[in-house]
């Protein structure tokens, strides 16, 4: 019997741990895949205060863990199948346990969305990828194609400008959704295009990404272009991992809570990314997650 479970380990997740067990509160983080979240895969952390210099998602991923367990926070390697959150106690099953506490943190972030077209998932790791900062370094010299115009995707560009040849970058819109530190550095990075107006929609290939279909948004028309040994990398938004939470309030998909992080069930709380908000940043999921431990420990009294 635990306390406080918190179900994701991003930044939000390990920040609301540390102010749970901060609190006096035993503290368990369900994790199904590896500290960090989302922003563990990145090639850079910006922007966040205090930084170290070249901050990669790895290493800032592998402090928050290193912290968490510092703090006396206790981490599972597991994958949450099932939730019990409307009676006093709260249950959480596992594919391997079967857990209770008094209160429920919900962190789990998003899930990077696929293209869902044509080729997508036969050559989803043989030339398709979401992860630059993971797999970019497979295509060093080579041609590279980045699928997104925001911050995300823009950024991942031009790291992946720094191993690959040539990158292109193919966005739907007119311009570029990235802030304008990024929209500059690509506008100075010679190997680096731009497929405004457009969209892949298709991909051919066995082993290996062979071609690639590009719409416009404009016309209509589409244009194969042949690029055997590519690498396509996509960054086109992701979706809340809210499936297991229909009982619990939501907006399109995402959880309502108050300034409190609590949803709306008494006891179960939520930060981050899950949450219904117009922010999504390292430096706002921190902040949830102090809230929602600080919150979720009161409540355990």
């Amino acid at each position: 019997m635990y306390d406080i479970i918190v179900i994701g380990a991003g930044p939000a997740g390990i920040s609301s741990a540390i102010y749970g067990v901060s609190r006096g509160k035993k503290t368990l983080v369900i994790e199904k895949d590896q500290v960090g979240g989302m922003i563990g895969k990145v090639s850079a952390v910006t922007h966040y205060a205090a930084i170290t210099d070249q901050e990669t998602g790895s290493s800032f991923a592998a402090r928050m863990k290193a912290q968490a367990l510092r703090a006396g926070a206790e981490i599972v390697y597991e994958t949450v199948k099932g939730l019990e959150l409307t009676g006093e106690t709260k249950k959480v099953v596992t594919d391997h346990h079967n857990y209770e506490a008094k209160a429920v943190i919900l962190a789990a972030g998003t899930t990077a969305v696929t293209l869902n077209i044509p080729g997508d998932a036969k050559l989803s790791g043989k030339g398709i990828y979401l992860n630059a900062a993971k797999d970019g370094i497979a295509f060093a010299g080579k041609h590279v194609y980045v699928v997104g115009g925001a911050d995300g995707a823009v950024k991942e560009a031009l790291y992946l400008a720094s191993l690959a040849s040539q990158v292109t970058i193919i966005h739907f819109e007119n311009k570029l959704g990235a802030i304008p530190e990024f929209s500059e550095k690509v506008k100075h990075t010679p190997n680096i295009r731009l497929l405004l107006n457009s969209r892949l929609t298709a991909i051919t290939g066995e082993t290996q990404v062979e071609t690639l279909e590009i719409t416009s948004e404009e016309t209509g028309k589409k244009t194969v272009l042949s690029d055997p040994g590519c690498g396509i990398f996509v960054y086109a938004g992701s979706v809340p991992n809210t499936q297991l939470c229909g009982c619990l309030n939501q907006e399109n998909g995402y959880l309502l809570v108050n300034e409190k992080m609590e949803t709306s069930l008494p006891g179960v709380f939520a930060a981050g990314d899950i949450c219904a908000k117009q922010v999504r940043q390292a430096a706002t999921a921190v902040a949830d997650g102090a809230v929602a431990g600080i919150y979720a420990a009161a409540y355990c009294r």
